[in-house]
């Protein structure tokens, strides 16, 4: 058995957990998500617990046995305590305001970039720190709101400037030396 997928997901108190026709949906203080696992993974809920079955020991049954249980888990982490992702602007005059769900953004270029926060982020600036707080339910679209942040300008390892996640370490690179 797979070390992860066997361990049941523990459903706290105020989360509703739903089963019905091959979709899982669970709702909490943080907001609803869904997931339609994979027809061949058996989900079971009872006693506020949720386990995770495989029918055979084949590798794919083996990867979506661990792969289902660990979605379930982010979706109940998820509508409890939701998920936090912190970006920094490094650099002189990188800037970024929010103006309600538009996120302008001043990275260096000829112009400001406009970035629209999809449904279910949330997003926050500290402009005196440069610091961008994305937050949400959903883990998977908290990192791709993250991710797409960071790729307007990924940090350069010469100076460190670009956006780049708040424990992410840039590793510096020395400069031209003098010739001869």
């Amino acid at each position: 058995m797979s070390k992860v997928g066997r361990l049941p997901v523990k459903v706290p108190s105020g989360v509703m957990v739903d089963y019905k026709d091959g979709l899982l949906q669970v709702k909490g203080p943080k907001g609803e998500l869904h997931l339609r696992p994979h027809p061949e993974v058996q989900v079971k809920i009872e006693d506020s617990q949720i386990t995770v079955s495989r029918p055979s020991n084949l590798r794919l049954h083996r990867s979506l046995h661990g792969l289902t249980r660990v979605l379930i888990q982010n979706m109940v982490t998820g509508v409890t305590s939701g998920y936090q992702r912190v970006l920094e602007l490094v650099g002189v005059g990188y800037r970024a305001e929010l103006t309600g769900k538009i996120l302008t953004l001043n990275l260096g270029y000829s112009h400001p970039i406009l970035f629209r926060a999809p449904d279910g982020v949330t997003l926050q600036v500290i402009p005196r720190e440069n610091k961008i707080i994305i937050t949400g339910a959903d883990k998977q679209l908290v990192g791709m709101v993250a991710s797409k942040l960071r790729s307007l300008r990924p940090p350069e390892p010469y100076k460190g400037k670009g956006v780049k996640y708040a424990e992410e370490i840039i590793h510096r690179k020395a400069g031209k030396t003098a010739g001869k």
